[in-house]
C-alpha cells in the first residue's frame, strides 16, 4: 500500500471506513490519524498521516507469539488466529508501530447495548464476542482480498477486492497492489516518488510506503 502525503487531507474518511467495515469494539481502531507539528512559529506546520498495521515482511509479532496465533500468509498478510490466541500481549509489546489491540469486555459503544451493525461484526462479519481476551489488528480487509481468488478480480483495481480504506479516500491518496512484482504499478510508484516506510530502523520491512508531501519545516 502507498499513502500519498501530498494528496491526503487528513479527513478521517479512511478511519471511518475502516470502523464501518470492521465494526471494531469500543476503543479499538485498526486505523487512525497521526498528527505532528514541525518547524517554529511563525512558520510552524501541522503534518498528518494515517497509520495502521504495516503487515511487515519481517514481522516481530510473529516469532514472539507463544501459541503461533500470529502468522504470516504466503501473500504477505500478517493475521491472528483468535481460536488459539491467549491474549498474552507479547505481540503488542513487540510491535514498534503499536497497532495491536486487546479485546476486553466492553464491545459496545452505547449504554443501550450492541447495535445491529455491531452484532453483525461490520461488513467483515467479525464475531467479536468470540475474540474477547485476544489481540486483534488490521487485516488489510482479508475478507475482501480472499474474494479475489474466487472471482479473478484484482486487488487495488477492482473495488470489491480492495481494502475499504483505499476505496473510500476522496482524494485518491492510497494505492494497493503487489509489492513483490517490481514492475507492478505500485512498485513503480514507490520508486518514482521515493516512497519510504515508517521506522525503517526497526528492520521490519513494512508493506506500507508513504509518498513524500510538503512537510518541509517552515515552508509555505
Amino acid at each position: 500500500m502507498t499513502i500519498d502525503l501530498q494528496r491526503c487531507t487528513g479527513c478521517y474518511g479512511c478511519v471511518m471506513a475502516c470502523k464501518q467495515e470492521h465494526s471494531t469494539p469500543s476503543g479499538i481502531h485498526f486505523r487512525r490519524m497521526m498528527f505532528e507539528e514541525v518547524g517554529e512559529y511563525p512558520k510552524a506546520k501541522r503534518i498528518h498521516a494515517p497509520v495502521q498495521c504495516n503487515h511487515c515482511a519481517e514481522p516481530p509479532c510473529v516469532p514472539v507469539c507463544p501459541t503461533k496465533a500470529t502468522y504470516k500468509r504466503a501473500d504477505g498478510l500478517v493475521l491472528v488466529d483468535a481460536d488459539i490466541c491467549i491474549g498474552c500481549g507479547y505481540c503488542m509489546t513487540s510491535c514498534p508501530y503499536e497497532h495491536r489491540h486487546f479485546v476486553g469486555d466492553k464491545l459496545e459503544h452505547f449504554d443501550e447495548g450492541l447495535t445491529p451493525h455491531e452484532l453483525k461484526g461490520g461488513e467483515a462479519g467479525h464475531d467479536w464476542d468470540s475474540k474477547r481476551d485476544t489481540v486483534v489488528k488490521c487485516t488489510f480487509c482479508q475478507h475482501r482480498l480472499d474474494k479475489a481468488k474466487e472471482t479473478g478480480l484484482t486487488p487495488g483495481v477492482d473495488r470489491e477486492v480492495t481494502p475499504a480504506c483505499v476505496n473510500t479516500c476522496p482524494s485518491n491518496a492510497m494505492e494497493f497492489g503487489d509489492l513483490d512484482d517490481p514492475n507492478s504499478p505500485i512498485s513503480r510508484l514507490i520508486e518514482a516518488r521515493q516512497g519510504f516506510p515508517l521506522l525503517p530502523e526497526a528492520g521490519t520491512k513494512p508493506s506500507i510506503f508513504y509518498l513524500p508531501g510538503d512537510t518541509t519545516p517552515g515552508s509555505d
